[in-house]
């Protein structure tokens, strides 16, 4: 791979990001890295040349704006983008509060679209590029108790990344939504995934769900290096998945959604097609 491309990506002081940055700058790539603190960037990542640490408010677009022409100054261009950031939210729909949604929203997607309108200017300036939205297992299969808005957020990625492929095509530009399973990063742990503030006892599905993915971090199957050379890889490729799939897991679980909508597509058909105008 060209390793002159430079990368922007965001939330990468933890987990996934980190170590796709650490990787990237091992293989010789610039890359510029935002984090709401960038003193966690520099404690994660160290010094180096071809590394431009920013702290970014991904909610902020004037914030997206500024780190995309930081970038651009220092490297002269910008050539793959990693929405990378992003956070969990537990609970039921019942259970959490307008703001806890709205804002689980705000930095899954909204942030996530703010980059996509700052960073689309000088992709299609020069004629090239290469989103990565990276979404979840969740984005593409909702059965888990308890993560409804945070697979909603998900599920939203997933449509406009499918959309945005369709828009940017035209301009030499690639997009790629990214569903990892459960990978060993901090994304369970309490500082990357909120509960609700008032819980309601009567959800016992929920709050054993709460239990289990408590119980499930740090034993996760998933390795974030491994992820972070899959991106890296699948970034050389003359043409690039719209839909990839990170984990055994995650995998399996695509797999059974598919199985399962068929099953339910075939299932309700008569339905389905008894809604036409007659002829």
């Amino acid at each position: 791979m060209n390793n002159n491309n430079v990368w922007f990506v965001t939330g990468a002081s933890k987990g996934l990001g980190r170590s796709l940055v650490k990787h990237l700058l091992e293989q010789g790539f610039k890359v510029a890295a935002t984090s709401r603190r960038k003193e966690d960037l520099e404690e994660a990542i160290g010094g180096h040349d071809n590394f431009l640490p920013l702290k970014v408010d991904l909610t902020a677009e004037s914030e997206v704006r500024d780190a995309i022409g930081q970038t651009i100054e220092k490297f002269g261009s910008v050539s793959i983008v990693v929405n990378n950031a992003g956070y969990g939210q537990l609970g039921s729909l019942e259970e959490l509060t307008d703001a806890e949604a709205r804002e689980n929203f705000n930095v899954n997607v909204f942030g996530t679209l703010n980059v996509i309108r700052q960073v689309m200017p000088f992709l299609r300036e020069q004629g090239r590029g290469h989103i990565f939205n990276i979404s979840s297992i969740g984005g593409f299969y909702g059965n888990f108790p308890g993560w409804g808005i945070y697979c909603a957020t998900k599920f939203a990625v997933n449509g406009l990344t499918e959309s945005l492929a369709e828009e940017i095509k035209a301009f030499g530009i690639k997009a790629t939504v990214v569903e990892p399973g459960y990978f060993r990063t901090s994304f369970l742990a309490s500082g990357s995934l909120a509960t609700p503030a008032n819980e309601i006892d009567a959800y016992k599905a929920v709050r054993e769900s709460q239990d289990m993915h408590r119980n499930l971090n740090g034993s996760q199957a998933g390795d974030p290096d491994k992820a972070a050379l899959a991106l890296i890889r699948v970034a050389a490729q003359e043409e690039a998945p719209l839909h990839l799939f990170l984990g055994q897991d995650a995998y399996n679980m695509a797999q059974l959604k598919i199985q399962t909508l068929q099953e339910n597509i075939e299932k309700w058909k008569a339905v389905t097609v008894s809604t036409g105008f007659e002829n």
